[in-house]
């Protein structure tokens, strides 16, 4: 890595101009004489994209959302499904760590690493010579968030030892997650390769969610319902359960990661309970 920090430090800067849209970039590469040239891109935004069309040379992105009261302390990152040619590494401290290799297989491989530090952490990306490959290169890129104590890290869930909620932390899932539904088990699927199982689920409530990872489809009897996947380490060995679950989680990257998932009908017994000790810490929609 040391190698690599004495290249970039030679290195021309060229800012790009500002975009209305501070949360998503998307831009080309371009052919100069000085092959030393890095554009650079700043995002301010808790989560976003960037999309790098044909790109040569070198792109140097920095993530400095103004989120400084919410603890929020991590960033974790997705490349597209393909980088081609181009390496990605994030720069700390000036100091450059590989995230990802050129050519490598980057589909679902999520890093996360911390945010902290005076300097804000920037994501660098270094295409090879335009003589190594011909023709167009296409689009390569990542997602980005931002993440703190709300949220658990991608791949990791809210309870990575696969262990039950408590009563408490149920209590608490209903009222700080991204989802809460109400729903049955369709099927489990597990990907060996990226080590995640997900459950395919029909809900017929949804209670709320931060974006649109449940559409609302006609199940398999042509009933309206909600349908979508929740997605979980599979060192938890999820298997299909009959009957009703309420499901509560974090959403990353447009995808929803398992939190609590107890049996409704247990959910209710917890719920009423805590609320005659008023131990509750939000009022639940119950029906």
């Amino acid at each position: 890595m040391e190698m690599l920090l004495i290249v970039i430090i030679g290195f021309c800067w060229l800012a790009l101009p500002a975009a209305a849209d501070l949360c998503n970039w998307t831009g080309s590469g371009f052919a100069s004489a000085d092959s030393r040239v890095v554009l650079q891109v700043r995002l301010s935004c808790a989560e976003g994209s960037v999309r790098w069309v044909d790109p040569a040379q070198a792109l140097r992105v920095v993530l400095d959302p103004k989120v400084s009261s919410s603890g929020r302390s991590r960033i974790c990152i997705k490349p597209f499904a393909s980088l081609g040619r181009v390496s990605m590494l994030v720069e700390r401290a000036g100091k450059l760590q590989l995230l990802q290799a050129k050519r490598g297989r980057a589909e679902r491989q999520v890093v996360c690493f911390s945010a902290d530090g005076a300097e804000r952490p920037a994501i660098y990306l270094q295409a090879s010579p335009r003589g190594d490959e011909p023709g167009g290169r296409g689009v390569i890129g990542f997602r980005y968030e931002l993440l703190g104590n709300r949220s658990a890290a991608p791949h990791g869930g809210m309870h990575a030892s696969c262990r039950p909620c408590s009563e408490a932390e149920l209590l608490m899932a209903v009222c700080n997650s991204d989802f809460v539904i109400r729903a049955y088990i369709k099927n489990v699927s597990h990907d060996c390769w990226s080590q995640t199982s997900s459950v395919e689920v029909w809900a017929s409530r949804v209670y709320w969610q931060r974006s649109g990872v449940f559409e609302h489809q006609l199940d398999p009897s042509g009933s309206p319902s909600w349908h979508g996947r929740i997605h979980t380490m599979l060192r938890c060995h999820v298997k299909p359960g009959d009957g009703e679950f309420l499901f509560t989680g974090s959403e990353h990257f447009g995808e929803a990661w398992l939190g609590c998932a107890p049996r409704y009908k247990n959910f209710l017994s917890v719920y009423e309970k805590a609320r005659l000790e008023r131990r509750n810490s939000c009022d639940f929609p119950l029906g």
